[in-house]
C-alpha cells in the first residue's frame, strides 16, 4: 500500500477551508497540521476538523516531523518567505496564487527551486481541468489543428460585487489595491490557460477602471492582447447589474470551429456548421479537475513528473496581470 502523505496548511480562510475538505477525502494526502494568524480562524476549523492539530506559528508547523507538504493559503505577501522556510525544511510546496508582491524576490526563489530541485507548485485550477486538455489538443502546439487555425480568443468576467459574498471571511486584503482585485484573483486562471497553450502574450493596450481613493481594486478592465499571431480581447467589471452574480467565458475562435469555457469547468466544442457539443456536465469536470489536481500534487510530492504550474509559470501569468492593471 503506497505510504500516506502528510500536509501542513498555512491560511485557513476560504481557499484553505476548501483545500481541507478536499483533501478529507483523499486516499494518501493526509491533513495534520494547520495554523493561521488569526485564532478565530484555528478555533472555527478545529471545530470542523476535529482531527486536525493547530500549531504554535508558522515556523513551528513547517519543522514539524513527519510532514511531506505545505499548502500556502495566506495572503501573497507572505508566500515567498513561507515557501522558502518550506524548501529549507524539505518539504514540496502547492502555494495560492497570485504567486507574490516582489518579482525580485520571485525570481530568487524560482532560481533556487531550479538549482536545488525543489518540488514547488500554484494552484491554478485550470491547470488539470478537462476544458484545458481540449484547448492544448486543439491548438498547442503539439496539435494537428482539427478546428483549424485559430484566429481569436475573448475573455469576459463579471461580478455582481467585489469581493464576492462567500470571501467575505478572506480579508480585506482582496478588495484592496495593492494585493487584490478580479483581474488577480480570476483573470490570472485565464491568462494562465492562455499561456499554457500559447505561450508568452503582449500587452498591447489596457484600460482599468479604480475607485477613488487610491485604496480599493479595479471596477473594470479592458485589454487587447497579442499571442503570438492571435488577438486576444479580455473584458471584466464589477457592477450590481451584471445578470449572474459571478460570470467567467472564455471563447478560442478558430476557422474551422471554435471552444468555449464557462464558469469555471463548463466546456462546449463546435465545428463550423455543427451543433455545440458539451465535453460533460460542468459539476462532473469539475469533480474531474479537482480529483486530477491532487493526484498531480501526490507526483509533485513524491517528485514524479507533474502537470501543475511551476513558480515561473505563475510569475510569467503575474507579470502579464500587473502589465494589463497598469494600463496603456
Amino acid at each position: 500500500m503506497s505510504a500516506i502523505l502528510n500536509v501542513g496548511v498555512i491560511g485557513l480562510g476560504v481557499m484553505g477551508q476548501r483545500m481541507l475538505d478536499r483533501i478529507k477525502g483523499h486516499p494518501r494526502l493526509n491533513a495534520c497540521l494547520v495554523w493561521d494568524a488569526d485564532p478565530a480562524a484555528i478555533e472555527r476549523t478545529l471545530q470542523v476538523h476535529p482531527h486536525l492539530h493547530a500549531s504554535a506559528g508558522a515556523e513551528q508547523l513547517i519543522a514539524s516531523a513527519g510532514l511531506q507538504s505545505l499548502y500556502i493559503a495566506t495572503p501573497p505577501a507572505a508566500h515567498l518567505a513561507l515557501s522558502n522556510a518550506a524548501f529549507d525544511a524539505g518539504l514540496a510546496v502547492l502555494c495560492e496564487k497570485p504567486l507574490t508582491v516582489d518579482f525580485d524576490a520571485a525570481r530568487r526563489c524560482i532560481a533556487r527551486i531550479a538549482e536545488q530541485d525543489q518540488r514547488a507548485a500554484v494552484n491554478f485550477s485550470l491547470a488539470s481541468a478537462p476544458g484545458l486538455a481540449a484547448l492544448q489538443d486543439a491548438f498547442g502546439a503539439a496539435s494537428s489543428q482539427p478546428l483549424g487555425t485559430l484566429q481569436a480568443v475573448e475573455i469576459e468576467l463579471g461580478f455582481a460585487a467585489w469581493p464576492r459574498p462567500w470571501q467575505a471571511a478572506a480579508g480585506a486584503w482582496l478588495s484592496q489595491r495593492a494585493e487584490g482585485g478580479f483581474a488577480r484573483e480570476v483573470l490570472s486562471h485565464f491568462i494562465f490557460a492562455l499561456q499554457r497553450v500559447l505561450g508568452p502574450v503582449r500587452v498591447l493596450a489596457s484600460s482599468v477602471s479604480y475607485p477613488e481613493g487610491g485604496v480599493g481594486a479595479e471596477t473594470a478592465l479592458q485589454a487587447s492582447l497579442q499571442a503570438g499571431a492571435v488577438a486576444v480581447q479580455v473584458r471584466g467589471r464589477v457592477d450590481s447589474d451584471v445578470p449572474v452574480p459571478d460570470q467567467n467565458r472564455m471563447l478560442w475562435r478558430a476557422s474551422e470551429g471554435e471552444i468555449e469555457l464557462r464558469d469555471w469547468f463548463g466546456a462546449t466544442r463546435q465545428r463550423r456548421g455543427d451543433s455545440a457539443q458539451s465535453l460533460g456536465a460542468a459539476e462532473a469536470l469539475r469533480a474531474s479537475g479537482q480529483a486530477d489536481q491532487l493526484e498531480q500534487w501526490v507526483h509533485l510530492i513524491e517528485g514524479r513528473q507533474h502537470g501543475l504550474p511551476g513558480f515561473d509559470e505563475a510569475l510569467a501569468v503575474q507579470e502579464t496581470i500587473e502589465a494589463l492593471l497598469k494600463g496603456r
